[in-house]
């Protein structure tokens, strides 16, 4: 692998960095002065041009107006999306939605298509996924407590979850329920699509994160689900699938998120290498001097390259051999990744001071929003230790029941 993007890569990612760079990141100090909702008629023309421009959601096949690149082109481009806390959104690659139209896309009935994934590509709706559950510790995601069961040819779903991102202002969820609870515990879920304004489906809250609620796609909401009537063709795959289905979105999913943490990375050592270099202790003394910060430039740019080379690796493994086989990679990135980003934006705000811990950078909003990259997904340490039982287990070591 050359590491390099191909041509038709490389053409999406050229045309990010220019429509960032124009017009996405001047807009930014709204989101953190303003909000994510008062900038959404300001989203919704950048989302026109984004179009015009042929940046549309790139990872989609062409015939659903993407560009239809592989994972590994894909990579590319979400890590120059990375750059701007919105710039996923613009181009309709926003989490949750990618993984749920990815899904679609795979699983969907012929109905199911036309009624969730055309809408979702075209982007005149939202959707978001319901798995993570208050009462259950998300480390463990075959403990549920939701269960949808049968009544004639509908399923009544009873549940509660909570830290279902972008709950307020979509359309449908995709909620995992228990189907089965004498199946095996990987075959007890399903997931069903289950339309937001459903009788019973009630959104609790937006929770408030460091601080702040948030609001639209840019928020994490508690839902309750109270006698949720839906008829079971809005089954995604078969019964039982649940986790099946999580799995294959998890693989490309991750590739979306840590490129994406490493554009975030890149971003925040550009505004920490300017700062050093221009911001003057005394009189023709700059900031950049200082060895400690010498050392903070020097340890993030050779950690960033290393996850950027770690990722793209994963990709091609994807691409080449399936999720499957790619399992201790797609384990490896999560916590490698997470761990450099949130050490490249911890450096970057030491490296600004006071300002760094304001609203005048993004690097404040990137503090409280991306210190969850080292717990959502499934918490670093059970990755770890997923890691390296699976390769204690190739060595001969004996497993041990829990």
């Amino acid at each position: 692998m050359g590491f390099v993007p191909n041509d038709r890569a490389k053409a999406v990612v050229d045309g990010v960095k220019k429509f960032l760079d124009e017009r996405v990141i001047p807009l930014e100090p709204m989101l953190v002065t303003d909000g994510f909702v008062k900038m959404l008629p300001k989203l919704a023309e950048l989302r026109a041009e984004a179009k015009a421009r042929g940046l549309w959601a790139p990872f989609l096949p062409e015939s659903l107006g993407g560009r239809g690149l592989t994972l590994v082109e894909y990579a590319y481009v979400s890590e120059a999306l990375g750059r701007s806390p919105v710039a996923h959104y613009v181009v309709n690659c926003q989490a949750p939605d990618v993984g749920n139209m990815e899904l679609l896309h795979q699983f969907g009935t012929d109905e199911q298509k036309k009624e969730w994934l055309g809408p979702l590509s075209r982007g005149e709706m939202r959707s978001c996924f319901g798995m993570t559950e208050p009462e259950n510790a998300g480390s463990n995601p075959v403990w549920l407590s939701t269960r949808a069961r049968k009544e004639g040819s509908d399923y009544v779903i009873d549940g509660r979850k909570w830290f279902t991102s972008g709950a307020e202002g979509s359309k449908v969820c995709i909620v995992m329920a228990v189907t089965d609870p004498d199946a095996p515990p990987h075959a007890r879920a399903t997931q069903i699509l289950v339309p937001t304004n459903t009788p019973g489906f009630e959104l609790v809250r937006n929770i408030s994160v460091m601080g702040e609620p948030g609001g639209d796609w840019a928020s994490h909401a508690e839902i309750a689900l109270r006698g949720v009537r839906v008829p079971q063709s809005n089954r995604l795959g078969p019964e039982g699938a649940g986790f099946l289905l999580a799995q294959e979105r998890l693989g490309p999913g991750r590739i979306h998120h840590a490129m994406r943490w490493i554009g975030v990375a890149e971003r925040c050592f550009e505004l920490m290498v300017k700062r050093a270099a221009t911001r003057e202790l005394s009189p023709g003394k700059p900031l950049g001097t200082q060895q400690q910060v010498q050392f903070w430039i020097a340890e993030s740019r050779a950690e960033i390259d290393a996850a950027r080379l770690s990722v793209l690796d994963c990709a091609e493994r994807i691409d080449r051999d399936g999720a499957a086989a790619a399992r201790d990679s797609i384990s490896t990135i999560k916590f490698f990744v997470a761990k450099i980003l949130n050490d490249v934006i911890d450096r970057a705000i030491q490296t600004h001071g006071a300002l760094g811990m304001t609203d005048d950078t993004p690097l404040a909003w990137w503090y409280r929003h991306e210190r969850a990259a080292r717990i959502y997904d499934g918490p670093d340490e059970v990755h770890k230790a997923s890691l390296a039982k699976r390769i204690l287990a190739r060595a001969g070591m004996p497993s041990k029941k829990d």
